[in-house]
């Protein structure tokens, strides 16, 4: 599947409806206090950089990334729709996120993730690209509903390879 990657800059509806999917996919796999998604208005404040992939027009994959240091960024709002999961759309938005923050000097992105089985394709595609479990990191504070990870962009770059036309 080839897509576009765009970064995004306001609300559309389309974009909207994608990112609020997001939330409903992910409400009953961990209570609500221990789920960490941002809700839309905050992936459009000054410093994070949101990402849209695009086929045919449609959003199919986000991303995002949020400054928490000097050299050192959280990767929120990962999702690839339903129905094109397991196509490379999320190997692709990944790689396209660690090159703009490669290429942005960043020296380190960690995230959260559930721990819930539902999130297990997620852990597996992060932990191919590098991603090592660490602990928690920003404001985050230990929570058996969330997996922490981190990586060194440099290794990533090198491990994932595609083609985002």
């Amino acid at each position: 599947m080839s897509i576009v990657i765009e970064r995004a800059h306001a609300e559309t509806p389309g974009l909207s409806a994608f990112l609020e999917a997001h939330h409903e996919e992910i409400s009953g796999t961990a209570p609500p206090e221990s789920i960490h998604a941002l809700p839309f208005d905050r992936l459009l404040a000054p410093g994070v950089r949101l990402f849209a992939g695009l086929s045919a027009g449609r959003a199919v994959a986000t991303g995002a990334l949020v400054p928490l240091g000097d050299d050192h960024e959280e990767l929120k709002s990962m999702r690839t729709d339903p129905s094109v999961r397991g196509q490379g759309v999320g190997r692709a938005m990944l790689s396209f996120l660690l090159g703009d923050a490669e290429r942005r000097g960043v020296g380190r992105i960690s995230l959260e993730t559930g721990s819930d089985d539902f999130f297990l394709p997620a852990r597996t595609l992060y932990s191919g690209a590098g991603f090592r479990e660490c602990g928690p990191f920003g404001r985050y504070r230990p929570d058996p509903n969330s997996t922490f990870m981190t990586l060194s962009p440099l290794s990533a770059s090198r491990l994932l390879s595609v083609d985002t036309r």
